[in-house]
């Protein structure tokens, strides 16, 4: 924990606000020809993901930062009723629920790599890498003569995620997701 003057806010800055911890996804810093200059920012709530835009600051308001905390933990298994659980290399496990890793079980199955988020020692998210490797099981057919270069039809992939892909791509076939987007990127 420390400080940071609302004048040296950046993205990805992180501090407590209103009895939250918030990141800064946008800030602007305005100076309007009268009256004080300020800074305007959106802030993500980083455990809720609940979003406050045009949250104002004065630029010498004291903020107090916090450090989230990341670590790279593989994903176990499902137990079956309510947590997911993760371990890191040194077989340290940890449950989260589904709302807590909700996004990144589009893109995850067991035994891949994830990085979890921590606040105050308690993890509070997942994050899947940025690209991953999934398997269609189920697609539309290719329609016969569609040579379009950007038709897309509809396809599921082995963890039940749905998403738009190329006419060529077909089921059994492995793709590549960029995970931030949830788009198709290539065939493996």
């Amino acid at each position: 924990m420390g400080q940071m003057l609302a004048g040296d806010i950046r993205k990805g800055a992180t501090f407590e606000y209103k009895s939250g911890v918030y990141t800064v996804t946008d800030f602007q810093h305005v100076k309007p020809g009268k009256g004080a200059a300020f800074v305007r920012t959106t802030l993500k709530n980083v455990v809720t993901g609940q979003v406050l835009s045009n949250e104002t600051f004065n630029p010498t308001a004291k903020l107090e930062t916090v450090d989230v905390e990341t670590k790279k933990m593989t994903y176990s298994y499902f137990d079956g009723s309510e947590f997911y659980v993760f371990m890191d290399d040194e077989f340290n496990t940890i449950e989260l629920t589904k709302d807590q890793c909700e996004d990144a079980l589009n893109f995850i199955k067991e035994n891949d790599v994830v990085t979890v988020r921590f606040l105050y020692g308690k993890a509070f998210s997942v994050e899947p890498e940025n690209f991953v490797e999934l398997k269609v099981i189920e697609a539309d057919p290719g329609v016969k003569g569609n040579t379009a270069t950007n038709a897309m039809k509809k396809a599921k992939v082995e963890t039940g995620y749905e998403l738009q892909v190329p006419m060529f791509v077909n089921e059994g076939e492995t793709i590549r997701i960029d995970t931030r987007s949830g788009e198709y990127m290539s065939r493996v």
